[in-house]
């Protein structure tokens, strides 16, 4: 899909996360028919060469119409200049926090004059087939993603948002919450993530977010997301494990002792 232009004009895009760093798993998401798969590379040990793997996978898994945005470990402009060589429709960093810092990844993701990636060939471009062509749009195309998961990236979400090039915000509910010391359903949670998602939309961008159980997309629409990643794969291996360990328990229970 056109991830950008659905962000742009605050399109409900469906999306799943993937933490398991193998390329089977990748592709089974996309091959779901998801808009999105995020690949997390920040809490995964994922090395260059396996987010490459999964990047393709995606790809394949979708016959390329499934967008990919990988998560880098940190803001910093190495890590991703690796992974947008990769060849994703974007990337995302944690832990933006200022302004500040969300220029830096913006300049990250564009190639002077607008920023500072470094230019070689790689599998976004075709391993240099395509280069020329891909140096000359990708600074309008790639996705840029920052997330706002700390009490400081709270207070400064208007300021974050409002900066050229950045596409999305993003909530990172678990970090958040740690640095709030609030959970959700607390009024310091819901206070503060009302607040990114206010800021977000006066700048006119969208606000995305994981819910970590399908008991909470609910509340995450209520609450103003625009985009969403419904679950990881994580969630969907032990719930799925959970539900037939039990439906084989209630059968057992049900067909009784075949002594009796």
């Amino acid at each position: 899909m056109d991830l950008k232009r659905a962000l742009a004009e605050r399109d409900p895009v469906e999306a799943t996360w993937v933490s398991v760093p193998h390329p089977a798993v990748a592709e089974l998401a996309a091959e779901q028919g998801f808009d999105c798969v995020f690949l997390d590379a920040e809490h995964t040990p994922a090395s260059v060469e396996t987010v490459e793997s999964l990047v393709r996978a995606v790809d394949a898994g979708s016959d390329g119409a499934a967008a990919s945005v990988v998560r880098v470990p940190w803001n910093d402009p190495v890590r991703i200049k690796r992974a947008l060589d990769t060849g994703p429709t974007g990337v995302m960093v944690p832990m933006v926090e200022t302004r500040e810092a969300a220029e830096a990844f913006v300049e990250a993701t564009r190639y002077p004059p607008e920023g500072v990636r470094g230019m070689a060939a790689a599998r976004a471009s075709g391993y240099g087939a395509r280069f020329a062509e891909y140096v000359e749009t990708a600074n309008e195309s790639v996705v840029a993603i920052a997330q706002v998961e700390t009490e400081r990236g709270v207070e400064n979400a208007g300021d974050i948002a409002a900066l050229d090039g950045l596409d999305a915000l993003f909530v990172g509910p678990a970090d958040l919450g740690a640095s709030l010391g609030s959970a959700p359903g607390e009024d310091r949670f819901e206070e503060a993530v009302a607040s990114v998602v206010a800021a977000a939309h006066d700048a006119g961008v969208p606000v995305g977010t994981l819910a970590t159980s399908t008991d909470g997309i609910d509340g995450w629409v209520e609450r103003g997301v625009d985009f969403m990643a419904v679950g990881y794969d994580l969630q969907y291996l032990a719930e799925g494990g959970e539900a037939a360990r039990g439906a084989y328990r209630e059968a057992v229970a049900e067909a009784g002792d075949p002594d009796e």
